[in-house]
């Protein structure tokens, strides 16, 4: 019994090594991104209709392109990882680094086919995706200003994503990708400090990137209550949403302003990467309205539901 069984607990803790590596809560946040994007390109999720199909490829494409990035990061922060966190998968040996590397551009290149059975505009939007997550994983992460810049650049990229589905709304609607990027990279100016502690000054400054983010999206409920299909009742919903962002978001970054404690900011980035989910459920109730942001909201359950099995940072 105990020889038979061994294969199957080696198979287990090889499933959970991989798991563990890829943060399936942080790609369920990725799904999000792309169903605020195509609210915004003005496609009611409940009735999708023919464009369900190129919506379930740019799923597809941007879990593989997330994962991807996941994946190489840790590739490229091995030696880092060594000392400062030995237990994740690639350090501790779970995982060889030449399974990860293959996996993870696999994964890349993956996602890039996806999203060209979606379109061509989606392909590019991809490409630009992937090149954007290999510049942080090799090189952008390693600097203090152009790294949460890259790092919100890949999430502005991704609801661009979504958006693509319509190209020719993209013209417009570009400039709402800054709302991720600036949120993204304050998450990520904080996420510096999770191992040694972070300096006040930058989650102070990190705090003000948050509250300017949350005052643009009022703005833009604001400006999208003019037109014809959004309700009072569309209105409160989006404001609500915008409220609870705050509340989840701002408080976090503030405990970890005081004490500067890497538990504590450690505590923030994970808030702060879970809580994307409502910033893209506020630009999806915007623009599409209460169902698609309810839809939105359910990848947020997903990823709080795997973020109390596996680590977000």
């Amino acid at each position: 019994m105990q020889a038979s069984s061994a294969p199957i607990h080696a198979g287990a803790t090889r499933r959970r090594a991989w798991l563990e590596l890829l943060r399936p809560a942080n790609v369920a946040t990725a799904l999000a991104d792309v169903l605020a994007g195509v609210s915004v390109a003005g496609l009611p999720l409940a009735a999708a209709g023919a464009s369900f199909v190129p919506l379930t490829w740019l799923l597809v494409a941007t879990a593989c392109l997330y994962a991807g990035g996941i994946v190489l990061n840790d590739v490229f922060d091995r030696a880092v990882d060594a000392v400062e966190r030995p237990d994740r998968p690639i350090p501790s040996g779970r995982i060889p680094v030449t399974h990860a590397s293959l996996a993870g551009g696999g994964l890349l290149l993956a996602g890039v086919v996806a999203a060209a059975a979606a379109g061509p505009i989606p392909a590019l939007v991809a490409m630009a995706i992937a090149a954007a997550v290999l510049i942080y994983d090799a090189w952008g992460k390693h600097h203090p200003f152009i790294g949460p810049l890259n790092m919100g650049l890949c999430r502005a990229l991704n609801l661009l994503l979504g958006i693509a589905l319509v190209p020719s709304v993209l013209a417009g609607a570009w400039p709402l990708a800054l709302a991720p990027l600036t949120y993204i990279a304050a998450v990520t100016m904080v996420s510096r400090g999770e191992v040694h502690g972070a300096r006040r000054p930058v989650v102070v400054a990190a705090i003000g990137l948050v509250a300017a983010v949350v005052a643009a999206v009022v703005v833009v409920i604001a400006t999208r209550a003019s037109a014809q299909d959004f309700t009072p009742l569309h209105h409160l919903w989006a404001l609500g949403l915008t409220g609870w962002l705050a509340w989840r978001v701002l408080p976090a970054f503030w405990r970890a302003a005081a004490t500067s404690a890497p538990a504590d900011i450690r505590v923030a980035v994970r808030t702060g990467v879970l809580s994307l989910v409502l910033l893209d459920a506020v630009i999806a109730a915007s623009y599409a309205g209460i169902m698609n942001s309810l839809a939105v909201l359910a990848t947020g359950l997903l990823a709080w539901r795997l973020a109390r099995l596996f680590a977000v940072t």
